[in-house]
């Protein structure tokens, strides 16, 4: 049994959700112990739970010592992977964080999967909103082969959460390389201003004030609004900047005593700041991208503007899970994967 330590890295939930997927594709049980060690609340906590126990669903797996609090668990990846599942977060966590272990878990899988996710956020802190991950995320994993595709049914905020999410992913039978050194020209910034249980012009403020920014950086733009209703009030802006060879994203989220105004800005400073070297794809999407690296057939390399702790501790994760060696070069990372197509369901 491969023992995988908790606090390593950024020493939070990316452990989990990259080690048990990688688990359930190698069939390759794991240890993970000292979860969140580090953290003012360490163990497991009712998200993380959550999300593994809906990959041990979908490779119809199992996990020994699985509650919240728990510092250790023991991971057992099943032999077969479920076409359709149900998962039920009963706080605010992130919908697209259990999203990313389990469309990660289903590669090797020969058929469509449907996951059906109901309660949890949609838009909330430290994860990355819906909208990024189908506009930015799933369209990076389309350069690879793997199709996958997400509908918001309802939106969910903190603190009662309540989204619902239906989404469907298509692995490909091979995994292909990715090779992106530079994003190419900007074509267009596009965008989604999203507030619920609030005024419609809180929207509206928040699209005016990023525009104002980007088309003075010298961006064309394309913003819509959307009003909603759900269990708690929010807001949210998501930004995707379509260029001639990637797409780069970035976000900011509404917060009591935050002006629409702020929201607005801080979202375009963002993406101004990820455009302005060039660099082939965002912060954000470089984490989540290395266990598809590590897996695809032949070298693949991409440039971001910054390491983060997220994406050094999934590039440990991978080179002791999958056995590649990743190489950084300053902005640069690249790996000779290993081809997911050897652990392909039969």
């Amino acid at each position: 049994m491969i023992t995988i330590d908790g606090s390593q890295g950024e020493g939070g939930g990316q452990v989990l959700r990259t080690a048990t997927a990688l688990s359930a594709i190698l069939k390759a049980p794991c240890k993970i112990f000292n979860i969140r060690a580090n953290r003012p609340n360490p163990g497991l906590r009712e998200q993380h739970l959550q999300g593994i126990l809906a990959v041990a669903k979908l490779c119809s797996g199992s996990v020994n010592n699985a509650f919240v609090g728990s510092k250790e668990i023991e991971f057992l990846p099943g032999d077969f992977l479920e076409k359709e599942i149900d998962v039920n977060i009963s706080t605010a966590g992130s919908v697209t964080l259990v999203l990313q272990s389990l469309a990660l878990a289903a590669l090797p899988s020969r058929e469509e999967i449907k996951i059906k996710i109901k309660g949890g956020a949609t838009n909330t802190s430290w994860s990355p909103p819906a909208d990024y991950t189908i506009n930015v995320f799933f369209p990076l994993l389309e350069k690879m082969g793997y199709e996958a595709g997400m509908e918001i049914i309802r939106r969910g905020f903190y603190p009662k959460g309540g989204a619902e999410v239906v989404c469907t992913v298509k692995p490909p039978k091979r995994l292909e390389n990715i090779k992106l050194d530079s994003r190419g020209e900007v074509k267009i910034i596009k965008g989604v201003s999203v507030c619920s249980n609030l005024p419609e012009s809180v929207a509206e403020r928040q699209r005016t004030s990023a525009e104002s920014i980007l088309e003075k950086a010298g961006y064309e733009t394309e913003i819509t609004e959307e009003v909603v209703s759900s269990y708690s009030a929010g807001s949210a802006l998501v930004l995707w900047a379509g260029c001639e060879n990637s797409i780069l994203g970035a976000d900011a989220l509404g917060e009591i005593k935050k002006s629409a105004e702020s929201v607005g800005g801080e979202a375009a400073k963002k993406m101004v700041a990820q455009l302005e070297n060039g660099f082939s794809i965002d912060i954000h999407a470089m984490d989540q991208i290395v266990p598809y690296m590590a897996l695809a057939e032949g070298e693949s390399f991409v440039t971001t503007k910054e390491i983060t702790g997220h994406t050094s501790t999934n590039i440990n994760i991978c080179e002791k899970l999958v056995g590649v060696k990743f190489r950084v070069d300053k902005n640069k990372i690249s790996v000779v994967g290993r081809d997911a197509g050897a652990h392909r369901n039969v």
